[in-house]
């Protein structure tokens, strides 16, 4: 590109920016009109996921999980060493 080309493409890019309205994007045309017949519902900022079930305490966790690692050493051990 010539020194020009950058030259007027840069003035195409100020002038565009300083336009007073600006086209809004495909989408926010669909949403609008989408909107205009049925609004959403407002959400709240941190809703609760829906597919969360009771939530269990970090010690019943801990435990779990700690359960589950001495079983498998424990299993794991058997299976290498077996008796005499």
């Amino acid at each position: 590109m010539s020194r020009q080309d950058d030259e007027e493409r840069e003035f195409d890019l100020r002038w565009a920016d300083q336009a007073e309205q600006k086209e809004p994007s495909a989408r926010a045309r669909m949403l609008a009109a989408r909107w205009k017949e049925n609004p959403p519902e407002p959400v709240p900022f941190r809703g609760e996921p829906e597919s969360a079930g009771p939530r269990r305490s970090s010690w019943v966790s801990t435990v779990i999980v700690l359960g589950c690692a001495v079983a498998v050493v424990l299993v794991l051990g058997y299976t290498r060493f077996p008796g005499p």
